[in-house]
């Protein structure tokens, strides 16, 4: 199985130890969030240095939504949470820091949030609440 793209030196996620890969695939791997924002936050990344997901084939792409159901599915029985958000912040003006493509899928608790309607569209505080 290749491991990931080395090539570019700066690159975190280029160059993780091989033991904060939880998983993996021959395009993909899938770490936990370094600062999670809930139990079992995990990151699925391509192998090869690509910073959108725009940028991605379509072998890329199977094996970014394959590891992410492989994910959800060791999320699931390790933590039983009650959902999940699934995000990818690509380019800066979207929030993202590390530039190498990366899914997010964070697991949703019953009370991690008091209201958790509005989801994805709380980025924008003020348009999360789009049902009033």
């Amino acid at each position: 199985m290749p491991a990931p793209d080395k090539s570019v030196p700066e690159c975190a996620f280029c160059n993780l130890p091989d033991d904060r890969i939880a998983m993996a695939n021959d395009l993909a791997i899938g770490i936990r969030d370094g600062f999670p924002v809930s139990n079992g936050h995990t990151l699925v990344i391509p192998k090869r240095h690509v910073g959108s997901f725009f940028e991605t084939t379509p072998d890329e792409r199977k094996a970014l939504f394959d590891l992410l159901d492989a994910a959800k599915n060791a999320l699931t029985t390790e933590f039983q949470p009650a959902a999940y958000n699934i995000g990818i912040n690509d380019g800066p003006a979207a929030g993202q820091t590390v530039p190498h493509l990366h899914i997010h899928l964070i697991p949703r608790y019953a009370d991690d949030d008091s209201d958790p309607r509005g989801g994805i569209r709380k980025i924008f505080p003020k348009k999360a609440n789009y049902w009033e």
